[in-house]
């Protein structure tokens, strides 16, 4: 049995709630992690979704932040927070078990303007991730770690490499955090299967899109029982093409389970 994982931040549910649902018809994926969902939980469209086929378990915020997981499947919800700081209200962080794996969608902070306290927070979270992710290893699970990690691993991840040498996205502290979830033993699934190819998953709105300057800050990362799985991963161009798009396009990799 395969399961089809995604990854999407939709820039807003109200305004993309349309998109979702025309691309989940389009593509019917068993679980879509969504991030910047910019409402409540109570201002989610559940019967759009439901209509679709799928569940949604969600974590929301007035106008900022939010997380969801959609699934085909029932959802049992194990977190709707990353652990760490019990001080941290920002809704970027919920975890599921469903269809047989452990799912988890993350939308980690930009932290710019860097440095300062917004990236003095950005790296904290991060650290406080690296710290969940090795937990969930301890359970031997398949688990998939998706989101808009707003990291660029590498150079060859950005368009212009110069112009965001010092951005929060591509500060090298930002850089070592994200690797240090790979030696932990997770497998980012896009590079591990395409280690010579340049796509994007994010580009900003006006030209960017039609000149194809991008950057590549949405992932799925595997741990070791879900990387001998994965028999696909592709980015999925089509949405970000579409009318009132969001600026990021979906991820989406398979699992032989």
């Amino acid at each position: 049995m395969t399961i089809t994982v995604a990854t999407w931040n939709v820039n807003s549910i109200k305004q993309r709630a349309g998109h979702l649902a025309a691309w989940t018809r389009q593509t019917q994926p068993d679980v879509v992690l969504l991030q910047e969902l910019k409402c409540t939980e109570d201002s989610f469209p559940y019967m759009e979704v439901q209509a679709a086929g799928y569940e949604a378990a969600v974590i929301g915020q007035k106008s900022y932040n939010g997380v969801a997981l959609l699934s085909k499947g029932e959802i049992e919800v194990t977190a709707t927070a990353l652990p760490g700081d019990d001080d941290d209200t920002q809704a970027r962080y919920i975890e599921a078990r469903t269809c047989g794996v452990r799912v988890a969608s993350i939308y980690l902070p930009n932290g710019n303007p860097a440095d300062g306290p917004k990236y003095d927070y950005k790296l904290a979270w991060m650290d406080r991730l690296r710290a969940r992710a090795e937990e969930l290893l301890r359970s031997e699970e398949i688990v998939v770690l998706g989101g808009d990690y707003n990291c660029a691993p590498t150079d060859d991840d950005v368009y212009d490499p110069g112009r965001f040498a010092d951005d929060a996205l591509c500060k090298p502290q930002t850089r070592s955090r994200f690797r240090a979830l790979q030696y932990l033993g997770y497998t980012e699934a896009w590079r591990a299967l395409h280690s010579d190819r340049h796509v994007y998953s994010y580009w900003d709105y006006g030209a960017a899109f039609r000149n194809d300057d991008g950057l590549r800050i949405d992932h799925l990362l595997l741990s070791p029982q879900a990387a001998d799985r994965v028999s696909d991963c592709r980015i999925d161009t089509t949405p970000r093409a579409w009318e009132k798009a969001s600026d990021h396009t979906p991820v989406v990799c398979e699992l032989d389970v």
